[in-house]
This record gives structure tokens, sequence and C-alpha cells, in this order.
């Protein structure tokens, strides 16, 4: 997938005119890329359109209009976009309550090394956390992450023959695994392209 240059974004003055029918169309789209993995965790897999409304926004709420700060924002965003050998993702821990949240990242501390991708008939691709940086300390993790799903020849040929696809959690505080639906698969078979 290529990357976001200047030339791919929309004036602050542009962007507000079709701001409401860009979300609403970036939303759908987020919808069918989005993945829960049990109660508490959800995966947005991130792609070109979605960073872009990600740019978009951030570009709009800073009030962000000379040449380097657009910059700043697409060097931010830009490795979000997935490369064509893996799938890329946002992975947020969501608990309503404040309280229990604190508790929850507490314990789930690790968690973000311990999401995997699995294809039918190979071993499991392990996420690479953070690789901007670190969001977790020693004594809990964050409730936000970015995760890098690498994927070889191999597992992405047999993802787009149809195999089936396993999302799971491994940390063993809160082992969960849910199969992608075959829409899901189709739809995150396109960031190979």
């Amino acid at each position: 997938m290529d990357k976001l240059e200047r030339g791919d974004l929309l004036s602050l003055e542009n962007y507000a005119l079709e701001r409401i029918e860009f979300r609403a169309r970036v939303m759908a789209h987020k919808k069918q890329r989005t993945a829960h993995l049990g109660g508490h965790l959800t995966l947005i897999f991130e792609d070109r359109l979605s960073i872009q409304y990600q740019v978009q926004e951030m570009l709009r709420i800073e009030r962000i209009f000379e040449p380097a700060g657009i910059q700043d924002e697409l060097d931010a965003y830009n490795p979000l976009i997935p490369d064509g050998d893996n799938l890329k993702a946002t992975l947020l821990i969501e608990y309503d309550d404040v309280e229990e949240r604190k508790r929850e990242l507490v314990r789930l501390r690790n968690i973000e090394h311990a999401i995997a991708l699995t294809v039918a008939g190979h071993a499991p691709a392990v996420a690479v956390a953070d690789e901007d940086m670190e969001r977790s300390n020693d004594e809990k993790t964050a409730a936000v992450h970015f995760l890098r799903f690498p994927l070889d020849a191999d597992r992405i040929a047999a993802w787009k023959a149809g195999a089936a696809v396993t999302l799971a959690c491994t940390l063993p505080a809160l082992p969960v695994a849910m199969p992608l639906s075959p829409e899901q698969c189709r739809v995150l078979a396109t960031d190979f392209d």
C-alpha cells in the first residue's frame, strides 16, 4: 500500500466541507476492519484510508496547515499503513469502569506481545508491538497499542486461497481466540496487494 503524501490530503477548508461524508465513509470502512477479541480487546486493522482519516483529523484538531507540521503528521502515521507483507492494527483495551480499567491494565501487562494471527496450517504470526515507542512500563500496560503482524508468502497465499484465520490473545491472564469471519478475511486480504 502506498504511503500518504501531502498531495493526498485535503486542505483544512476542503476537509471541513467534506468531513461529514468522509467520516461516514471511513466509519463504515473501519467497521469491516474491526475485530472484537473477547469482551475487552478490540483490534482495528488500519489501512491507507483509515490513516488518511486519522491524519486529516489531527490536522483539523491541531489547526496544522504549514508544510513542516503536515509532514510531521505524515511521518507519525504512515508507519501504520500495511506494507504488503503484514497487517497493522490498533489494539484497544476497553473497560468502561475507570477503577476496573486501572486494575486490568496492571493485570494485563505485556498483553501487546501476546496477540497472534494464525492462518490455518501455519505457525502463529505473533504481533510486533509499539515499534515507534514503548507504551507499557514495569507496572502496567497502556490502553492503546500499535501492532504489526508479519506474514510470509506462504501464509499470505493460504489466506488468499481461503484458509481459516484465527485471532488470539495468548496471555495467561486473558486467553481468548476467535476466527475472523470470511468477510473480514476478504477485506483484510486487500492489504496484501
